[in-house]
């Protein structure tokens, strides 16, 4: 079973978010849903689960200078765990990253450099520049430890339902999270949903052009529903969901909700 701490014990720079039940989603969607709340975490997403346990995990191994990939969330959990271990972090973003994001990161202490006009295109400089000159490159969705950190969101819905839930409805985009899933054993896991908005999109972190391989695996190995989200349905999801719940999330959030607010999932039933 995968630690739910780094290994040494030190503390994990996420936090326990809340599971709370959707009263507006249980209606919509015909069956009791269920939030698990990652936009409470630092940097207000899952990915300092997974990113920060990596970090942690590679400081250790001397590592004296990181590099990411990443002009969205992953950038952000990247540039807070760098600066939690006190180490220096240089962040490639692609040229279509939004200058309130640049000065997002910078405030967290990293250096920006655009490259590119797409992630993978950004990916491609961060790796060179870890060859070059010994950097450490976090990948923002495919590497084990992040898969490893990521799994503690499934043993949290673990500790926190009274019974398996019958689907985890995920938002994708490199497919990482839906990585972690079936790698935490014994998690309450009997099937996948997944959302994938289009791309070029206002949903920018959910972008990438390739997939984790891991992700294929998972997606063969799991029962796993694909549905495709149109900008439109996210954006009119996202502002149903600030009247609904009080809470203004990311057109990538708003992707999962918008097929429940539309009753796909009666349909699929």
């Amino acid at each position: 079973a995968m630690a739910a701490q780094p290994s040494g014990g030190e503390k994990p720079f996420h936090v326990v978010s809340p599971t709370l039940e959707s009263l507006a989603l249980s209606k919509a969607a015909g069956t009791k849903v269920y939030m698990k709340l990652e936009n409470v975490q630092p940097t207000g997403s899952f990915k300092i689960r997974g990113i920060g346990h990596f970090c942690q995990e590679t400081a250790k191994t001397g590592c004296h200078h990181f590099v990411c990939s990443s002009g969205g969330n992953a950038g952000m959990a990247a540039a807070y765990a760098a600066k939690k271990l006190g180490l220096p972090i240089t962040v490639v973003v692609p040229s279509t990253t939004i200058p309130t994001t640049v000065r997002k990161l910078e405030e967290l202490g990293a250096e920006v450099e655009v490259s590119g006009h797409v992630w993978d295109e950004a990916n491609t400089r961060a790796l060179e520049l870890a060859r070059t000159k010994g950097w450490v490159s976090i990948h923002p969705f495919d590497h084990p430890l992040v898969w490893q950190g990521h799994a503690s969101l499934v043993r949290e819905l673990k500790d926190s339902l009274e019974t398996k839930p019958d689907a985890i409805l995920l938002a994708v985009g490199g497919w990482g999270l839906l990585a972690s899933q079936p790698s935490s054993r014994g998690a309450p896991l009997t099937a996948l949903t997944t959302f994938v908005p289009f791309c070029p999109s206002v949903a920018t972190c959910l972008g990438a052009k390739t997939v984790a391989a891991r992700a294929l695996e998972c997606a063969q190995e799991c029962q796993v529903i694909s549905q495709v989200v149109e900008d439109t349905e996210a954006v009119r999801a996202v502002e149903q969901f600030l009247d609904d719940e009080r809470m203004l999330v990311e057109p990538a959030c708003g992707a999962t909700p918008a097929l429940l607010y539309a009753g796909w999932l009666q349909r699929l039933r």
